[in-house]
């Protein structure tokens, strides 16, 4: 089964090139990197054949610059995905199939929390064009639109109201682009919400069971039950905290949740989440993503057939791609969507208002004094020429010129 190993999971490696390197790819050897659980050595002793590689920034950026720092995240992906043969970006699930072929790995690109796109569709619109294929409406905090299982950050606090008007409208065109909805780290209400109103198969990209460890980015049976019904996907964390509840675990913790998850709604239904570089505390014996393979054989003694593996390590990703790009098809004839969200509810003191500055006057009265007064506020340099001194030396330029005329 080795040599066929696959992986499609949930992996912040790009956020340690952030805080390690400041992103300077030309300082290391993503070959050989300290400090991380994941680089190109490691991928090939795991057989990690794909993996969704997280774009992530803090939840202190939502009223300030999200938007420019999910861009960067986003270009690092794309530098490190292109600049080594080794990867590859895949847009598809067609070309995630072929990847293989091309004994590559290949880079899906995942925004992590909806923050990063500062509640404006065309933003999510246009990181689809630069090739994100997955968002999770939260991280730690909540959104204006969605809420997190997260109490870190006492932001958009609203009662019965999880997944709000414009939050419908985040889902309804991500299914319109063919973008994946990621559950992790959203409330059970808003969990809730979205399988309700979802037209496609949805993820929890790195969640586990909530009956097994009762720590709030779990899913519970409920949840499961509706994610059954969805055709969508539950992606095992291998965090320690998230698997045992404590700083400790061991694989068999780990394999516990993908029996329980298999019991409850079938092996069809589960995949791997990793959260390798994005979470502190491992298991014991997958401490890094070369240790990929003992969780297989781990699985394999408890009696899971390869084909089940098969559907966890690949197909059922893969299923659940091709359903939500098969929506996406479905949904060709529909314009992108003008839902906005008011600015008022959106409460960013960073967003710019949209008018001219300093104009009091009718739009009828507007003439060029008006643009005059806009330059005079620009520096005290634009208000010099303006001046007295600045009057002067354009009188004297008027003189000569009428000199030059005359004769």
């Amino acid at each position: 089964l080795f040599p066929l190993f696959s992986s499609v999971s949930h992996n912040d490696l790009a956020l340690q090139l952030r805080i390690l390197h400041n992103n300077q790819l030309s300082q290391i050897d993503l070959h050989n990197v300290s400090k991380v659980a994941t680089d190109i050595t490691r991928l090939q002793a795991g057989h990690v054949q794909a993996q969704m590689f997280a774009v992530y920034v803090m939840c202190g950026a939502q009223e300030k610059d999200a938007v420019r720092l999910t861009l960067e995240q986003i270009d690092v992906v794309r530098r490190m995905c292109t600049e080594y043969q080794d990867f590859e970006i895949v847009t598809s699930a067609w070309e995630l199939r072929i990847s293989e072929m091309r004994n590559k790995t290949a880079c899906l690109i995942s925004i992590e929390g909806g923050h990063s796109i500062d509640s404006s569709l065309p933003a999510l619109r246009m990181f689809y064009q630069l090739g994100v294929r997955s968002m999770a409406l939260t991280h730690n905090c909540n959104t204006p639109w969605a809420e997190s299982s997260s109490k870190l950050y006492n932001v958009f606090q609203r009662r019965n109201n999880s997944l709000t008007h414009f939050g419908k409208a985040v889902v309804e065109e991500m299914n319109r682009l063919g973008m994946i909805v990621d559950l992790s780290h959203t409330s059970w209400e808003t969990a809730g919400a979205v399988l309700k109103h979802a037209k496609a198969p949805v993820i929890f990209s790195h969640s586990s069971s909530y009956s097994i460890c009762n720590n709030s980015r779990n899913v519970p049976d409920r949840l499961l039950h509706k994610l059954k019904k969805n055709r969508g996907l539950i992606m095992v964390n291998l965090h320690s905290n998230f698997i045992s509840c404590s700083n400790e675990a061991n694989i068999s913790h780990v394999a516990d949740h993908f029996d329980y998850i298999k019991k409850i709604i079938g092996a069809e239904s589960v995949g791997i989440g990793g959260d390798f570089d994005g979470a502190v505390r491992f298991p014991q014996g997958l401490e890094d993503v070369s240790k990929y393979p003992a969780l297989i054989q781990e699985l394999l003694q408890r009696n899971w057939t390869e084909s089940e593996l098969a559907n966890v390590l690949r197909r059922n990703f893969l299923r659940v791609f091709e359903e939500v790009e098969k929506v996406r098809d479905q949904m060709n004839l529909n314009k992108p969507s003008e839902v906005q969200m008011p600015l008022a509810e959106v409460q960013n003191p960073c967003r710019l208002v949209l008018k001219r500055p300093g104009l009091k006057q009718q739009p009828s009265l507007i003439s060029s004094r008006t643009e005059t007064s806009v330059l005079d506020k620009k520096s005290p340099s634009s208000r010099a020429q303006h001046g007295p001194k600045g009057q002067l030396g354009l009188a004297i330029v008027l003189l000569i010129s009428s000199l030059f005329i005359i004769q």
